[in-house]
């Protein structure tokens, strides 16, 4: 635990994992997309019409994100034209697992 007197220094701070996916998680998109995500796979269409007021530009970003952050995986199937389908990956799934508890605190507590 620090005292009163101990500075944490910026690159410190970010570096620091937690300091990253707490970061990523405050992204406006991110819950909602893994939220999803995690009840089953999805198209990129099918999850674009499912979130009301998300532009195809910042899923794509946000699942590009998500993607490049090893919590989704995307497989492209070989059909005319390809179809792309969107899942969680295992680490992906684990911090939904994590993510729980802090969801049901929220509901829990929402009306405070």
């Amino acid at each position: 635990m620090l005292d009163t007197h101990t500075r944490v220094p910026v690159a410190e701070y970010d570096a620091c994992p937690v300091t990253g996916i707490v970061r990523r998680m405050g992204e406006r998109w991110t819950l909602l997309v893994l939220s999803l995500l995690a009840r089953r796979a999805y198209r990129f269409n099918e999850l674009h019409r499912a979130i009301e007021g998300i532009s195809q530009r910042m899923l794509t970003r946000t699942l590009r994100t998500l993607e490049a952050d090893g919590l989704v995986e995307r497989t492209v199937f070989p059909t005319v034209p390809p179809s792309v389908e969107y899942r969680l990956s295992p680490s992906g799934a684990a911090l939904m697992d994590s993510l729980a508890p802090l969801i049901d605190w929220a509901v829990t507590n929402s009306g405070r």
